[in-house]
């Protein structure tokens, strides 16, 4: 039962998502220098191949106590990781982290306005506008490679984001993510990794490996246990937050300067972010004070 001094468990989502947004834009600025030497796809790789061997070794997880459906979900949720993961690096390295991470919302955004009622479409619209504030598509400055890409990002969060939540209701603690990253590092590898191995020093795989704890490790486990206390669309709108970081971070690590409009669409952002972290918890079971039955996997 949830006390007088307890947060609920909509504050305590959007704690977390918050959180892991931070993660995230830090993670991100830091692989930019990544780039310059291995590519944006190699940067991606190193990331996703250590937080896969991570994951392995931290949970252990053993695959005769998972469903086939947990298996199933775990699975494709590795693809669309690797996918989300690739394409918005192939983004950042040819648009400013702002419009790449405006552009990627588009997919959390219409899972908002797809799965969310009453006022959720109202914080949902509300968002769509800071987007476009703070992407300025009349500007005709983005590149149209980026764009592409950070628009197949967008596809592909949308499916991560309701992947997520299936995968997290399936089964405790982290055994989701102990299936779904090493498929991520599998598939990326497969992709990026022949180009990149011949260029890998000791001090680059040091430096991917503290890079994959800050992103994707940290970030995926916080999205993951959020989406177990909020609604996908509350989640989507919350994600709005990020472009808005994603201009901080920008503007503080790499100098890339916002305009005027820009700082207007963080304000509006904003507002619809703390719109959905008001209205977006999921229905509680009274068992656990978690909407869901899971399939209990210990490590």
């Amino acid at each position: 039962m949830t006390g007088p001094t307890s947060l609920s468990p909509a504050r305590t989502g959007a704690a977390m998502a918050v959180a892991s947004m931070l993660c995230v834009q830090l993670g991100l600025a830091v692989s930019v220098g990544l780039i310059d030497d291995i590519g944006s796809s190699g940067a991606a790789w190193l990331r996703l191949f250590w937080a896969g061997i991570l994951l392995l070794v931290i949970v252990r997880p053993r695959l005769a106590l998972y469903t086939r459906e947990a298996l199933l979900a775990g699975t494709a949720l590795g693809v669309v990781t690797a996918g989300v993961t690739l394409l918005f690096m192939e983004a950042v390295a040819r648009l400013p982290l702002g419009t790449a991470s405006a552009l990627e919302f588009l997919g959390p955004l219409t899972v908002a306005v797809v799965r969310s009622r009453g006022s959720g479409r109202a914080w949902a619209g509300l968002a769509a506008a800071g987007v476009v504030c703070l992407t300025q598509p009349w500007s005709g400055h983005a590149d149209p490679a980026g764009v592409a890409c950070a628009l197949g990002a967008a596809v592909c969060w949308a499916a991560y984001i309701l992947l997520t939540q299936r995968v997290g209701d399936a089964v405790s603690g982290l055994g989701g993510l102990a299936i779904s990253m090493p498929v991520a590092g599998l598939v990326a590898t497969l992709v990026a990794g022949p180009g990149v191995v011949d260029h890998l020093t000791p001090e680059l795989l040091a430096y991917g490996l503290g890079l994959a704890i800050l992103l994707p490790v940290v970030p995926f486990t916080l999205e993951l246990l959020a989406l177990r206390r909020l609604t996908t669309g509350a989640f989507g709108t919350l994600m709005a937050l990020e472009p808005a970081f994603a201009l901080v971070i920008g503007f503080l690590a790499l100098s890339q300067v916002p305009n005027g409009l820009a700082v207007a669409g963080i304000a509006l952002v904003v507002t619809a972010g703390i719109g959905a972290e008001r209205s977006g918890a999921r229905a509680e079971d009274p068992a656990d004070g978690l909407p869901r039955t899971r399939v209990e996997v210990q490590p």
